[in-house]
This record gives structure tokens, C-alpha cells and sequence, in this order.
């Protein structure tokens, strides 16, 4: 069983950096060079990657046995529904560049507290640090 989790983490943990990583890319294209995002891999692949990602966080949760006794679990995935929202005010639905950049902004940092919660294993992240 700890092999499985092993390797399901090590997954997850991989789907997480390309989806950050594919997030800022497209968020820098999005200023720097628009049309990169027409591009057919741009379309396809983040959302190739944030499925591994929800699944692979879908079987550790249920590795884990999620029955409520996790609190973080349910703080990492109310995250997670914030950092959808505000990425897609960043690349898609934002009407203009202030609304965009601020949800961009939001979005990396929702991004990072969602990583602490998963590090610090609290549903406070990194505030458990104020």
C-alpha cells in the first residue's frame, strides 16, 4: 500500500508543478505574446495535465480513507475551486488588463496556499505562520 501511495504521489506531486508551470506560461502569453495561446498543444495539454492532477489527488484522498478526519483535504479542494475561478478571470473571462493581472496574481497565491496546506497537512496553509 505505501508503494502505491508512493507513486501515485510522486504523480500527483509532478502533475502539480507542470500545472503551475503551464499556468504561468500561459498567464506571461497572455501579455507577451497572445497568439501562443491559439496554439493547439496550449489548448489541450493543461487540461491533459489538471486531470492526472485531480485524479491522482482523488486517489491519494481516497489512499488516505477521506472520511472528514482530514480537515486539509476539504481546505485543499475549496482551494482548488478558488484558483479555477480566478484562473479563468486571468485567461479568459477578465475584461480588461487590470481585472486579469489581479486574478492572475490571486490565482498564484490561492496556488501557493493550496501547495502549504498540502505541506503543513493544516487547513490554514501558510497563515498558520501569522
Amino acid at each position: 500500500m505505501e508503494g502505491l501511495y508512493a507513486s501515485i504521489k510522486g504523480v500527483h506531486m509532478t502533475s502539480v508543478a507542470a500545472s503551475f508551470a503551464l499556468f504561468g506560461i500561459r498567464g506571461a502569453w497572455l501579455w507577451l505574446s497572445p497568439g501562443m495561446l491559439r496554439r493547439r498543444w496550449v489548448r489541450i495539454v493543461p487540461h491533459v495535465v489538471d486531470t492526472v492532477l485531480l485524479a491522482s489527488g482523488l486517489a491519494l484522498a481516497a489512499l488516505l480513507g477521506a472520511s472528514g478526519s482530514h480537515a486539509w483535504l476539504g481546505a485543499k479542494v475549496a482551494g482548488l475551486v478558488v484558483y479555477i475561478v480566478l484562473g479563468s478571470i486571468a485567461l479568459r473571462y477578465g475584461r480588461t488588463p487590470g481585472v486579469r493581472s489581479t486574478a492572475f496574481v490571486g490565482a498564484l497565491a490561492t496556488f501557493a496556499w493550496i501547495v502549504s496546506v498540502a505541506i503543513t497537512k493544516s487547513p490554514a496553509g501558510f497563515f498558520t505562520l501569522l
